[in-house]
């Protein structure tokens, strides 16, 4: 069991932090100049006052979050998670702190306002860089990315967040995926109860079928089937299962890519190698099974609207009607369509290229009369086909579904349409996909505008079923109207509106066994498997009879060490080669002997890897109790941390639980998420775990934006090294450029290290900078000059408070006044609106302002005064404000010290001021009571010397008050 240590209390002395203060700068190289104060607030110092504090947090546990039960763990909770990073070679750059920043400025008022805060922070840490590395070099993968993640966990160290260090973890620790593993056995072993609406036990499935209760799908006993009819009975109803399904193959790679791996024009990221479409055997998670809940809970999460959107269009579920075209010497073609009231307008269809049925019915010999256009210059329908699906399977799904111009092949065979008995011809085509539906269409060109496109090219018929509004002169009608053209002796449609059709003909349909009204989804199951070497190894081992989960004792399997990292790679262009993944050639790793309950045998280890989204599928729920050895989170640490809260439940619904706030890019937005969901609501059914989503709010952290430069061949060039040239132009080694803005990032080289900021400004600037710039949603220009001002308002504030030739703080004991009361309320209110509501810039701005005041008064700042305004700061300037708070007399951190509250006395104004705009131009402010009638701010205003001269003694057209804001006279 994991078991946090003890945290200093706030008020338990902390370690005397000593120095001895000089002008030497060796911290970061530099020396300050001879007549500069020894005590200035300057990059030099920052450095020291960051790295001492920094050291006292880590060395006594300040942010270190008590599990239940443990001291401290009766205080409200609140569990805060930022997206954890891929930890790459090059680090970090300061577009990605925007969001750690941020939920550390969270996190660091929360538990100043008496909360328990778990803020921690891990790393997805498998993935193809580090294997691409180890084929060019290699290092091992695991060598390259523990020295990646040090680096990172110095760089977020540096800037000073306050993450609960001993949860931390990264998804390529043993003991971290071996309850990966665990979770995929669970999975694994699981069935979905369409019936019960939940997944349960495979065991209790295959009770049903041996007791009778269920029956097999041909009437036999289960009893009476032999093992492998029996294994492949149970295993097509698991929720990871084996199946043959179209993936992205990439010879060159030697491995299957993932849709998001594969650019636009059907090409892998890495490599720039042809991607084919083409089918092959590969693990798959059941996620269709959940389609329903992962759409409807929406719902109950608090969530952005257009991130719900994204995900609900991901789904995509649309209800219609599954219609059997019957072809002669094999099975029906079926396919779902939303418009079945159109279905006497289907002149003809059309199979997506991998459809399984293409080769069944593709006759040997074309039939007589077929249109030559039909053919594609082909000897016989086999031949069309194969040369089709070969020129299909080079392009992407993206270029396949925005592809204008219409390409394909009668495959020789005809289907019968059931409302009128005509044979229409079956093609072959790119534009269908079996990503939706059934891979199959039924196209009635008169209502759809690519079907009307094919049909003009190939010669079809087009038959309109819907009635089109008048006045219409295009092509194919997409509109509403009555059903024309559409009856038979047995069922006329014409005249009906289509929602009355629809139920019309599906119950005839249903009526006559030739189709029924279906929901269905645009979301397919999850392909599970990739052909490489740095993922998690399956907990899968295979008989002659199919596939075995390893018993949970016999967990990890761990990666074997392997010569070489790369899967067989083969000529780029051959699409017709087979996967031969890293694991596949460590042959004493894939045999292996094992007893599994009935003796010892020999197995075959599955050698496939997961893909890099298992680990961040559960991670959040490893940092609630990374050191459990017993399970992958005890029952009452997720129950504390993630558990139902009905307080928080979005109106209307119940709350699911889940992390508390959760944030990361919107890039992020469809497949993690998704993904991330569908495993909760697995292990919710099966009992482990209390809540029903992941998260119960998320928030979407805008991008920092920097120039970027591109030379004549449109290559980008280092951002560092561009020079901008008299004219106003931008040159780079001599050579004009072009100047572009876009989001940081390497592959733009407009980078920007934190290292630097820190070095040059300190991480507190650099803090405040990012957290000033904007609201925290909105992406914003990144600009190296402009860091200057946050510095120079944190000098003004140690100057303030501390004398720069001393070392002393200058504050006095003496009572504020009347102004600077108000002045310190009004922020004090402000800024604790703007922190939970994530509004940093405001809050800033509102600091600055208080700080101004306090400048402005030229005296010594009050004590009264000073201790609120650091303990405000210290949210987002946290090494600073520790300091001063010492300065100030303290001897423990403030990082639990309570926020500051105001005083409601001091947030009403005596007066206000309004300024006195003549034909819209201010020209004068005057001072009236609060109280203030809108006849007496109107006789103060016409009353005021600059506006009475202005008028000449004349009567103004117009006075209009604004209560509490301006007056507008019109002359």
């Amino acid at each position: 069991m994991f078991r946090p240590g003890r945290r200093a209390g706030r008020h338990e002395r902390t370690t005397e932090v000593k120095r001895k203060m000089s002008t030497d700068t060796s911290a970061t190289g530099r020396t300050a100049p001879a007549d500069q104060p020894p005590y200035r607030y300057d990059a030099a110092m920052a450095a020291r006052i960051e790295g001492e504090w920094q050291d006292v947090w880590e060395r006594e546990g300040t942010f270190h979050a008590p599990n239940p039960g443990e001291p401290g763990s009766e205080k409200p909770k609140f569990y805060l998670m930022d997206m954890f990073p891929y930890p790459s070679g090059s680090g970090l750059h300061v577009g990605h702190p925007l969001g750690f920043i941020g939920t550390d400025v969270l996190g660091r008022y929360l538990r100043m306002t008496g909360h328990n805060v778990l803020h921690p922070m891990g790393f997805d840490a498998f993935g193809l860089p580090a294997e691409q590395y180890a084929v060019q070099t290699g290092t091992h993968p695991r060598a390259t990315t523990e020295a990646n993640i040090e680096r990172y966990r110095a760089q977020l160290r540096q800037l000073g967040l306050a993450h609960d260090k001993r949860r931390s973890v990264a998804t390529t620790d043993i003991p971290f995926y071996r309850w990966t593993q665990w979770i995929f056995r669970e999975i694994f072993e699981s069935w979905y109860d369409t019936d019960a609406g939940r997944a349960r036990p495979i065991a209790e499935l295959r009770a049903g079928f041996e007791s009778g209760e269920r029956p097999t799908p041909d009437g036999r006993p289960y009893t009476e089937l032999d093992e492998t009819e029996r294994r492949a009975l149970i295993d097509s109803y698991r929720l990871a299962y084996i199946s043959e399904a179209p993936v992205n193959w990439c010879p060159g790679l030697g491995t299957v890519l993932a849709n998001e791996e594969v650019t636009a024009d059907g090409r892998s990221e890495r490599g720039n190698y042809p991607v084919f479409r083409r089918n092959l055997k590969q693990w798959m998670m059941r996620i269709t099974a959940y389609a329903d809940r992962l759409a409807d809970d929406l719902d109950r999460v608090d969530w952005p609207d257009s991130v719900k959107a994204m995900q609900r269009n991901w789904i995509g579920r649309s209800e219609g009607a599954r219609v059997r075209f019957a072809v002669a010497g094999t099975d029906p073609i079926e396919v779902f369509t939303t418009r079945p009231d159109t279905l006497f307008g289907a002149t003809y269809m059309v199979l997506a290229p991998e459809h399984p049925l293409v080769d069944s019915l593709t006759p040997g010999v074309w039939p007589d009369g077929t249109d030559e256009r039909w053919t594609g210059g082909a000897r016989t329908p086999a031949e069309a086909v194969d040369a089709y699906r070969a020129e299909a399977g080079r392009k992407s799904e993206l270029d396949r579904q925005e592809n204008r111009d219409k390409t394909g092949v009668f495959t020789g065979a005809f289907a019968t349409n059931p409302v009128n008995g005509q044979d229409i011809p079956v093609f072959v085509a790119d534009y269908v996909l079996m990503g939706y539906g059934t891979g199959a269409i039924m196209a009635v060109p008169g209502q759809d505008q690519r079907d009307w496109d094919f049909a003009l090219a190939f010669g079809l018929p087009i038959v309109r079923t819907v009635q089109p509004s008048e006045g219409f002169d295009g092509e194919a009608y997409v509109g509403d109207g009555p059903a024309i053209n559409s009856s038979n002796p047995e069922i006329s449609l014409d005249g009906l509106g289509v929602a009355d059709a629809k139920r019309a003909i599906i119950d005839w349909l249903s009526a006559r066994g030739d189709g029924e009204g279906v929901v269905v989804y645009k979301l397919r199951d999850w392909l599970f498997s990739r052909q490489r070497y740095w993922g998690e190894p399956f907990p899968i081992v295979w008989d002659e009879h199919g596939p075995i989960a390893l018993p949970e004792d016999q967990l990890p399997v761990v990666l074997p060490d392997v010569d070489d990292y790369a899967p067989r790679a083969y000529d780029p262009a051959d699409a017709d080669t087979e996967p031969e993944p890293p694991l596949g050639r460590a042959t004493e790793w894939v045999t292996v002997e094992l007893d599994l309950g009935d003796g010892p045998k020999t197995y075959r280890r599955e050698t496939n890897t997961m893909p890099q989204w298992a680990g961040s599928c559960w991670y959040y729920l490893r940092y609630l109790d990374p050191d459990n050895d017993e399970r992958f989170v005890s029952t009452e640490a997720e129950q504390y941390w993630l558990g139902p809260d009905q307080t928080k439940a979005q109106p209307g619904t119940s709350d699911p639980g889940g992390v508390d706030l959760y944030v990361g890019g919107v890039e992020h937005a469809v497949l993690h998420l998704l993904y991330s969901r569908f495993w909760h609501k697995v292990l919710f059914d099966l009992g482990h775990v209390t809540s029903e989503e992941p998260f119960r709010k998320l928030f979407n952290q805008g991008y920092i934006q920097a120039w970027a430069y591109t030379d004549a061949r449109g290559l980008y060039v280092p951002a560092e090294e561009v020079v901008e040239s008299a004219d106003g132009g931008f040159t780079w080694n001599g050579q004009p450029v072009h100047q572009e803005y876009g989001k940081m990032g390497k592959s733009l080289k407009n980078v920007v290290t934190p290292d630097e900021m820190c070095d040059r400004y300190g991480a507190d600037t650099f803090r405040l900078y990012e957290m000033y710039t904007g609201p925290m949603e909105a992406s914003r220009p990144w600009s190296t000059r402009d860091v200057v001002g946050p510095q120079r308002f944190l000098q003004r504030v140690w100057r303030n408070l501390v004398d720069e030739w001393s070392g002393e703080p200058t504050v006095t004991d003496d009572a504020p006044d009347e102004d600077t009361l108000r002045a310190l309320n009004k922020a004090i209110a402000g800024v604790r609106a703007d922190y939970p509501a994530l509004h940093y810039n405001t809050a800033a701005a509102k600091l600055i302002e208080l700080n101004n005041h306090l400048t402005k008064r030229g005296a010594a700042v009050p004590r009264s005064v000073a201790e609120p305004l650091v303990l405000m700061m210290s949210p987002l300037t946290p090494h600073l404000s520790e300091e001063l708070w010492r300065k100030l007399g303290h001897d423990s951190s403030l990082a639990y010290e309570p926020f500051p509250v105001a005083d409601e006395r001091y947030l009403t104004a005596d007066t206000v001021e309004y300024p006195i705009q003549l034909n819209g131009k201010v020209r004068s402010r005057v001072t009236v009571p609060a109280d203030a009638g809108q006849d007496d701010v109107r006789a103060a205003a016409l009353a005021d010397e600059k506006i009475a001269a202005a008028l000449e003694g004349a009567e103004p057209k117009k006075v209009i008050v604004v209560p509490g804001r301006l007056v507008n006279v019109v002359r």
